[in-house]
């Protein structure tokens, strides 16, 4: 039953028009810039305490919360919902339409966290001590170790389409869903290419990293891995086990 939810709204995203996939990528990737924001206030305004960090990772939930309750497009979801109806079909009609999607709502949602990340940037907006939280999120996320935060950024792919399929179920408890689905990507470090997206830029607009950070330290190395993680490991191993049902 969830995998055919799934795979209907996955059927409906890939029959949407360019214009209603792009300004839904783009909400949501504005919309991301709330978890940056709200993490950076809590870490700015707790003290430095090995039980600070739990508590601010709840911060890292409030832009995944407006974009999924708001039903905005996020290119992390569509790892499994538009894969599905690919997995079914297996036919060159889908899997355009598929890339149709995930190009537009990839461009949509990295364009919208370019403009948040140029807001938050500009000086005086925000107190000192959020500045440099913000700073120093951003720095991380671009120069990290590569292959540990590839492998992490397997594991935020893979939670946050996990997360896709558990929804249909969760019915009055869906909030409740998000907020642990995004919380352990944040209290893990998980990289996420939409939310993290939001870091780097920031730390390129601040002057932090360069656009070859950003391109090489974190944009290409997460969007693979959160693929990977979406796809391999969400939609392919929660299909394989009804491939004969549902084909």
């Amino acid at each position: 039953m969830i995998h055919e939810v799934v795979r209907e709204e996955g059927e409906t995203e890939l029959e949407r028009s360019n214009s209603a996939l792009a300004w839904s990528s783009l909400a949501a990737g504005l919309s991301m810039g709330f978890s940056l924001l709200t993490l950076a206030l809590l870490q700015a305004q707790l003290p430095a305490a090995p039980w600070s960090e739990i508590i601010s990772a709840a911060g890292y939930t409030v832009g995944f919360i407006i974009v999924i309750m708001g039903r905005q497009q996020l290119f992390t979801e569509s790892t499994l919902t538009a894969m599905l109806p690919l997995f079914v079909h297996r036919d060159r009609a889908t899997l355009l339409k598929v890339v149709r999607l995930w190009s537009i709502v990839l461009v949509g949602n990295l364009v919208g966290t370019a403009l948040v990340a140029r807001l938050l940037s500009l000086p005086g907006v925000f107190a000192p001590g959020v500045d440099q939280a913000m700073r120093t999120l951003g720095g991380a996320i671009v120069h990290g170790d590569n292959l540990p935060s590839f492998v992490r950024a397997v594991f935020a792919g893979w939670l946050i389409a996990l997360m896709v399929w558990v929804l249909p179920s969760a019915r009055s408890a869906r909030l409740f869903v998000i907020l642990l689905f995004t919380f352990v990507v944040g209290l893990g470090h998980f990289p996420h290419i939409v939310a993290g997206s939001v870091e780097a830029a920031f730390a390129v607009y601040v002057g932090d990293a360069s656009l070859k950070d950003y391109f090489t330290g974190f944009l290409l190395p997460t969007l693979i891995a959160n693929t990977i993680g979406g796809v391999a490991l969400a939609a392919l191993l929660n299909h394989a086990p009804l491939a004969e049902e549902v084909s």
